[in-house]
């Protein structure tokens, strides 16, 4: 079976999904796209053999699309999330799954009235190898009781418009889904603490932010996010056990020893480092879209990653400690 998607927002992460669904997965076409860039639509569409609508609900109401990717501005998510629930048809949004505690509810209480899942969140960290080599250390016992996570995340640069909050509703929350996965547990409270800046980041700009936060289970999660550490893009993950350790860092493709000296390469971007788990991201969508069932990361996990981003930002705000409060679990995502 051909799984037709349509494809909302056809700006840089849409139009890398758009390439690999196009030309690197089988049992993928894209049928329709859409974004407020219409000329760039149309051009993207020429380019697939695709529909360009004029509207982001022609797509999801399109009879020729079996599934949607949404890769709009954060802030459209929960509208195109809710469309797809009533039109049945399975959805694979980036992160967020809305910017509001508020809009992931409405996104969860009209999930659970259509009595299946079809929304899944762009978290492809669940899909990286290696993360997935700490989750099996972690599941089995192999460290005993996660005691102390650290993490690292560093981009070389980031655009002007990039703002202080934006380090953690769009980079920070990448590790709160994360931790929250590799633990199986969820985060209660935050506190975001500010160094003095680099020089190298724009006026407005507060960076690097190292936030902290505290699980239901008593563990501590630090998480260094740096968004313009010049030299590469540099993501490491290490857990501290009452056993042992396990520790992911950056995979290095080369090592290259001469002169006296050993030096590995680094990432340049997020492409690069994190290419292959969207590739089993988009794998496991499409299998499971065609099934007619989600299995991804769910919109539990989206409205647990907003509540906590959204306490971040609070945090960072105001200077204090923030706690977090969830809603009990819907039976269906448990």
């Amino acid at each position: 079976m051909v799984v037709n998607v349509g494809v909302i927002g056809t700006g840089m992460i849409g139009t890398y999904h758009i390439e690999r669904l196009s030309t690197q997965l089988a049992g993928a076409r894209v049928a329709a796209v859409f974004d407020v860039a219409a000329e760039r639509a149309r051009q993207v569409a020429d380019s697939v053999g695709a529909t360009a609508h004029a509207d982001a609900h022609d797509v999801i109401n399109d009879d020729g699309v079996d599934a949607v990717v949404v890769a709009s501005p954060g802030d459209t998510h929960a509208e195109y999330a809710l469309a797809c629930i009533k039109a049945g048809k399975p959805l694979l949004s980036e992160k967020p799954l809305a910017t509001t505690v508020e809009d992931c509810l409405a996104v969860l209480e009209a999930e659970a009235g259509h009595g299946r899942r079809l929304v899944q969140v762009g978290f492809m960290r669940r899909y990286d190898a290696g993360y997935g080599r700490v989750k099996a250390a972690v599941d089995d016992g192999s460290i005993g009781e996660p005691l102390v996570v650290h993490c690292v995340h560093r981009n070389p640069v980031v655009p002007d418009h990039f703002t202080s909050d934006m380090l953690q509703t769009d980079s920070v929350i990448h590790e709160i889904d994360t931790t929250r996965w590799l633990l199986g547990d969820e985060i209660v409270a935050a506190t975001v603490l500010t160094p003095r800046s680099t020089p190298l980041a724009a006026a407005h700009l507060r960076d690097p932010q190292l936030t902290v936060m505290e699980t239901a289970a008593g563990a501590i999660v630090e998480v260094e996010m740096f968004v313009n550490a010049q030299y590469g893009y540099d993501v490491r993950c290490e857990i501290v056990g009452s056993e042992g350790t396990v520790e992911l860092e950056t995979p290095s493709a080369v090592s290259l020893t001469s002169g006296g000296r050993r030096s590995r390469s680094v990432p340049v971007d997020w492409k690069q480092r994190f290419g292959a788990a969207f590739h089993a991201e988009f794998e496991q969508w499409i299998a499971a879209a065609a099934t007619g069932h989600v299995t991804g990361p769910s919109a539990w996990d989206g409205y647990a990653a907003t509540a906590v981003a959204v306490a971040c930002v609070d945090a960072l705000e105001s200077g204090r400690r923030v706690p977090v409060s969830l809603v009990d679990q819907p039976a269906m995502y448990a």
